[in-house]
């Protein structure tokens, strides 16, 4: 099976800031349905209902009019949401001072911490998990997002 993110990855780029969106994920799976490829957007401000709308005719018309994915495929296109995966140094960047979940191997031992994520360094990332400073190893990450927690409401 042939895979196209590559290629889709600089239409959507384009096309991405042409319409002052940033790409944050392309997905490419197959299924029993056929391929189904997932454009993760992102906006200061949030990314709404209309720009993945715009975005995906844009990029879905690009598609066709290149003839670039030749069999069946479905185009779906998304913010990543609150609680939105860290894959990339971009998106450990765009995650600073926010709240996040890690999960590592140190050795032979599998960690995990949630906090505030307050530096991004050239091999690691640096969480204030509740006053505790925590370094690790970008290499040695499983598993890691962004935590949404929401604020009680105050009593009147």
């Amino acid at each position: 099976m042939e895979y196209y993110r590559p290629q889709i990855e600089k239409i959507a780029r384009r096309i991405s800031q042409e319409q002052n969106l940033a790409l944050y994920d392309i997905e490419e799976k197959m299924t029993g349905k056929g391929r189904i490829i997932t454009v993760y957007l992102t906006k200061i401000g949030g990314v709404g209902v209309d720009d993945c709308a715009v975005f995906s005719r844009a990029l879905g018309n690009e598609l066709e009019e290149f003839d670039l994915i030749p069999d069946r495929y479905f185009l779906e296109v998304s913010s990543p949401g609150l609680e939105r995966p860290l894959k990339l140094k971009s998106h450990w960047v765009s995650a600073i001072n926010e709240k996040v979940a890690v999960q590592w191997t140190e050795g032979e031992q599998k960690r995990s911490a949630m906090g505030t994520l307050t530096e991004v360094n050239p091999n690691t990332v640096i969480l204030d998990d509740r006053g505790t400073i925590v370094e690790i190893d970008l290499k040695s990450i499983s598993k890691a997002k962004t935590v949404f927690l929401a604020k009680a409401k105050e009593e009147e």
